[in-house]
C-alpha cells in the first residue's frame, strides 16, 4: 500500500505525551482549593470531559470560583507551565512517529486539550514537525464522546476511513473510534483511562509502549 494513504490520528495526553500525571496533579490541586477530595467515580468522569466541561464540574459540583471560567483559568495557569517547560514524550513515541514520517505516513493529533497546550507541548517534545495537523475538540465544538474531531482531522489529512488509525489511551475514546469504523490502537497508560483489558477489547492492537511497534512495518 502507498504509505501516504495511511492516516494516523494520535491522541496527545497519555498517548504521545506522558502528561496524565500532571493532569491528575492539577485535578487534585483544584479539589484541594475547593476543600474536597475527588472520588474514583469523579476522577473517572473528568477523564472524559473537555476543559470547559471540567471547569463547569469544579464550579457546579465543587463550588470552586464564581463560574466555570474561573476554574478553567486556574487549569490554564497550572497546565500551560507544564506544557511549556516540562512536557515529555512517552518512551519510544517520537522515534515511532519519526519512522512513520520517513515512510510518508500522514499523521495528525486530535486531542481534548486546548490548542495552546497542544502547540506548546508538541513543540517542546519535538513532535510538531512530523504532524500534518494539530486539532483540538474546541475546533469542532464536540467532545470525543462523538467522532466529529476524528472525522474533521481525517478530512484534513485526506486519508480513507478504512486505512486511518486512531491511537488512544482512553477506553471511551476508543469506543467512539470503533463505533465510527476507524482502525484502533489502544496504548495503556493508567486504569483511570481504561484497564489494559478494556483497551484490548476495543482495539485492533493493544500495547503498553510504543517500543512494541515497528514504524517500518506498521500497520502489519
Amino acid at each position: 500500500m502507498d504509505a501516504s494513504r495511511i492516516g494516523i490520528i494520535f491522541d496527545c495526553d497519555g498517548t504521545l505525551l506522558d502528561s496524565m500525571g500532571a493532569w491528575l496533579e492539577v485535578e487534585d490541586e483544584l479539589a484541594r482549593r475547593a476543600g474536597i477530595q475527588l472520588t474514583r467515580a469523579e476522577s473517572d468522569l473528568l477523564t472524559t470531559l473537555t476543559i470547559p466541561e471540567a471547569g463547569d464540574f469544579f464550579y457546579e459540583r465543587c463550588g470552586l470560583g464564581s463560574c466555570g471560567s474561573d476554574a478553567v483559568l486556574m487549569m490554564d495557569e497550572l497546565m500551560l507551565d507544564y506544557y511549556r517547560t516540562r512536557a515529555i514524550e512517552r518512551p519510544g513515541a517520537l522515534a515511532f512517529v519519526r519512522g512513520l514520517a520517513e515512510r510518508g505516513v500522514r499523521m495528525s493529533v486530535a486531542s481534548s486539550s486546548p490548542q495552546p497546550y497542544l502547540q506548546a507541548g508538541l513543540a517542546l517534545t519535538g513532535f510538531a514537525p512530523y504532524l500534518d495537523h494539530i486539532v483540538s475538540v474546541d475546533d469542532v465544538g464536540r467532545s470525543k464522546r462523538e467522532p466529529a474531531v476524528y472525522d474533521y482531522t481525517r478530512d484534513l489529512m485526506g486519508t480513507p476511513l478504512e486505512t486511518t488509525w486512531g491511537f488512544e489511551d482512553s477506553a471511551y475514546a476508543l469506543r467512539t473510534l470503533r463505533g465510527a469504523r476507524y482502525r484502533t490502537v489502544g496504548i495503556y497508560d493508567n486504569d483511570l483511562s481504561g484497564t489494559f483489558e478494556e483497551l484490548a477489547a476495543l482495539s485492533d492492537h493493544a500495547i503498553k509502549s510504543f517500543e512494541e511497534l515497528d514504524s517500518g512495518a506498521f500497520p502489519r
